[in-house]
């Protein structure tokens, strides 16, 4: 998908406003049933799952059999749903938000607090660290490690025919920002911080605003400080 069927499928869709209602009074199944809506419950205890606009409209019809309610609204008009987390064979840690659209390669760790967005692809063995945020359409290849806090852009808004490609094997240090259109190449690394806005080739170092290239790879003596713990992915 180009960002321009992304924007038409997101303007086109079907708003929705996912919606939990929790009701105690004197209900029957009857009361629920053949409804647009999934219910569960017995006796005077029921719980209503679906669109809020479907369910309110049976809640005002039915007000006067209720003793007491309790409404949970997760999102208001929204254009897509999350992805199910259960097509992964990934870890995916509580907080994440993973949009519908997104491919998660096998053994990737995504910590609380992610963010990844419609189109987005994530290679194989990859980390998503706390509070990143993945755009739409970018592509971050396999066994890299994605920072806290960082942001890799996405191309819907300001419009771009080229999303942000990651190759294998790359690290991007906290706070990183990766701009829409940039390549970073095979093994490099982006220094804490760094504001990448042109391509980096494989197996350099860059840091600084905006980001330029330090040294390469090769030169770094600590060999721990490239190093990707399997012992995470397990």
């Amino acid at each position: 998908m180009n960002y321009r069927q992304i924007a038409h499928l997101i303007g086109s869709s079907k708003k929705k406003t996912p919606s939990k209602l929790f009701l105690r009074g004197e209900l029957k199944d009857k009361d629920f049933f053949g409804r647009n809506f999934e219910y569960f419950g017995e006796g005077k205890l029921w719980i209503l799952i679906g669109d809020f606009g479907i369910i309110d409209k049976w809640f005002k019809k039915n007000r006067k059999k209720v003793n007491a309610f309790h409404w949970e609204i997760t999102a208001r008009n929204s254009a897509l749903p999350l992805a199910d987390l259960t097509r992964f064979d990934a870890r995916i840690e509580p907080g994440a938000i993973v949009r519908t659209g997104v491919k998660i390669g096998k053994v990737c760790v995504i910590m609380m607090g992610a963010v990844i967005n419609i189109g987005a692809v994530i290679g194989e063995r990859t980390m998503i660290d706390m509070n990143v945020v993945v755009g739409a359409r970018a592509k971050i290849g396999k066994r890299c490690h994605i920072g806290a806090g960082s942001v890799i852009a996405g191309v819907l808004e300001p419009p771009s025919e080229k999303g942000v490609t990651i190759g294998d094997n790359v690290l991007i240090g906290a706070n990183a920002v990766i701009l829409e259109g940039v390549r970073i190449g095979n093994g490099s690394v982006v220094a804490a911080g760094a504001v990448v806005i042109k391509n980096v080739p494989a197996g350099v170092v860059v840091a600084g605003v905006p980001a330029r290239v330090i040294k390469k790879v090769s030169d770094i003596k600590d060999s721990s400080k490239t190093k990707i713990l399997e012992e995470l992915r397990g």
